[in-house]
């Protein structure tokens, strides 16, 4: 994409919003914002919400693809669908974003990344809420970058049930399906989705055809299962469980390397008591995220043990109470304790194992004014490795009048280490590492549909991969780089209905993540460009073009190793509704098909077709 072509992108956006039609935020409700339900226009946080009619209309196959649809958000994978896989929230990765799954911790204590994200697909979601911004004022570590929640469908009035099936490139097959039920007493809701494909090579040379080397299987099932039981009209007991089990073939030596495979087992489980009296509404809760891994081929090599087993556990038992005190001002006061749990065994069979605790306090404030909302939180943590910290959030804004608002928030975050950061089974050991520290400010100006935000963000002891020789000579440790570490720009996001069958979204993110020497950090891209394009001819028939542009980016610091970037996607999807109940759909994925590496030497899809049906009963 040329540069004439942004620039006419942007402009369209500009003026465009003029004539912008009113967004109805107040029908948007969103609650990992300040841990309550609020309205979309109540809430001082940058916020983006993805709602399930857009991805039931887009046919999304992940959550990675979905949320690259979001200004500011880019990602990386190391080699199609289930490869290892980074989302970038404005240029912070994986373990700088806290995933939640229906408000519960998704993050893995046994992985460098944080969340595995590349195994979350896209079906029985209502809503993906992302929170921009630091966010340990509100939910403690690992929320750094913000928080991305994932809302699972609820059971509706009545007994309903879906199917789908999809079938396309790579012999890719999906199936699913849910059935729920609900009355005044109680409900309950279950859901199984499965997918297979054979895939494509993960490792690829540059510049040459993924069909010159094995395929790469990847299967997934999914389960989850939710359950309310009204025990008053103030009283409830609610039951959730998560299953995701999912087996990955990947390349390590070559792109023929049939040995290796990724086998994980991930088990999401809450429990919680919920009551309201008089203006109060006290919430207990019990949760536990278990993490499992086991990286099948795994041998010693080079007389070097690696790791060929992984465990990691989340446990959370959390108290709090939202008092009530104006028709929109509350103040929710809440204290838990927590463990981090990981273990690993070394092909060598020998073990290392670790725990973080952490006992936390936080008081989360909001008041509405006429035109002014105000949010404060502030949180403490006390760790049992590390030093205990105090962080916190002030969120201001101002909406001028029905069409206009300004917005501006200022947080505070603490992003404690890995377990396996510091044990680093790849390298050497570093049990000096430090949390990382952040501090983040945004502001944002919108008018009717489109908005603008600048934000600054630094860091200070990033925690970065450091091979002293470049090779592994002298074991290679995740370490703090000294000083601070910079991430900062621009976002323009603009939606219009243009005509009553033509609807247009688009924006754009310009982004500097630079270390504290000014050098460009690895694999971030400086520009992102996103534009969506919905037609409706007939009320049946839905025809959707969606295209990113991805700017400058190199695969290594300071702008070494391999141009990744400068290259465009577009995709194509079109959905016919037969009946009330059953509807069928195509789409292409790179329909140019375009050639690109997000990663040097990993593998990206080329043109690839895929056809569905859907049913509601």
């Amino acid at each position: 994409m040329s540069k004439n072509i942004k620039l006419s992108l942007i402009s369209v956006a500009l003026l465009s919003s003029l004539h912008a039609q009113e967004v109805k935020l107040e029908t948007i409700t969103v609650v990992s914002a300040t841990k309550s339900e609020q309205s979309l226009k109540d809430v001082t946080s940058n916020v983006n919400v993805i709602t399930s009619a857009e991805l039931e209309e887009r046919h999304y196959t992940t959550v990675t693809q979905a949320l690259n649809n979001i200004a500011g958000i880019n990602y990386t994978n190391n080699g199609g669908l289930g490869s290892s896989t980074s989302v970038n929230l404005r240029g912070a990765g994986n373990n700088r974003t806290l995933v939640l799954i229906d408000g519960i911790r998704y993050q893995d204590p046994s992985s460098t990344s944080g969340a595995s994200i590349q195994h979350l697909m896209i079906e029985d979601i209502e809503q993906i809420e992302i929170i921009k911004g630091a966010q340990s004022g509100i939910w403690g570590a690992d929320a750094a970058a913000g928080v991305i929640n994932i809302i699972t469908k609820s059971a509706k009035n009545g007994t309903q049930g879906t199917a789908n099936i999809e079938a396309g490139g790579f012999n890719t097959k999906k199936y699913g399906a849910t059935a729920s039920h609900k009355s005044s007493k109680f409900d309950v809701k279950f859901s199984a989705n499965k997918i297979t494909s054979d895939g494509f090579t993960t490792m690829s040379p540059r510049d040459e055809d993924i069909n010159d080397y094995e395929d790469d299987a990847y299967s997934n099932l999914t389960l989850n299962f939710k359950a309310n039981y009204y025990i008053t009209d103030s009283a409830k007991i609610s039951l959730g469980v998560t299953s995701i089990d999912a087996v990955k073939d990947y390349d390590t030596a070559n792109p023929d390397d049939e040995a290796m495979k990724s086998d994980i087992s991930n088990r999401l489980y809450n429990l919680a008591y919920a009551q309201t009296y008089n203006n109060h509404n006290f919430t207990l809760k019990v949760e536990q995220s278990h993490f499992s891994r086991d990286e099948i081929g795994t041998v010693a090599a080079w007389g070097m043990q690696f790791a060929k087993e992984f465990e990691g556990e989340y446990n959370n038992i959390e108290l709090n109470d939202n008092i009530k005190y104006n028709e929109k001002d509350f103040i929710l006061v809440g204290l838990g304790s927590s463990s981090d749990e990981a273990s690993y065994i070394m092909t060598d069979n020998s073990k290392q194992d670790k725990t973080n605790r952490d006992n936390y306090l936080y008081i989360i404030n909001s008041n509405t004014m006429d035109k002014i909302i105000l949010t404060q939180s502030v949180r403490y943590d006390d760790y049992n490795n590390f030093d205990s910290k105090a962080t916190g959030k002030l969120g201001i804004k101002y909406n001028i009048n029905q069409d206009t608002f300004v917005s501006s928030n200022v947080g505070l975050a603490y992003n404690v280490p890995t377990i396996v950061q510091e044990l680093n089974p790849w390298g050497g050991t570093n049990d000096k590492l430090n949390p990382e520290n952040t501090t983040s400010f945004d502001i944002s100006a919108g008018y009717k549909n489109f908005k603008a935000t600048y934000f600054y963000n630094v860091v200070t002891d990033l925690i970065e991969w450091y091979d002293p020789d470049g090779w592994g000579g002298t074991p290679a440790i995740y370490k703090n780089l000294d000083g601070e570490s910079i991430f900062k720009g621009i976002e323009l996001e603009y939606s219009q209905n243009i005509t009553d069958s033509l609807s247009l979204s688009l924006n754009y993110c310009l982004l500097s993540a630079k270390d504290k020497d000014g050098k460009n950090l690895a694999r971030r891209a400086e520009e992102t460009a996103k534009l969506g394009v919905d037609y409706y001819p007939i009320d049946a028939l839905h025809i959707g073009v969606f295209g990113e542009y991805i700017g400058k980016r190199y695969n290594d610091s300071d702008d070494g190793g391999q141009q990744t970037g400068r290259y465009s996607v577009v995709n194509l999807v079109t959905n016919y509704d037969i009946s009330q109940n059953f509807s069928i759909y195509a789409k292409v994925d790179n329909i140019f098909d375009t050639y690109y590496q997000v990663v040097d030497g990993y593998a990206t899809a080329p043109l690839s077709a895929y056809v569905g049906i859907n049913a509601k009963f």
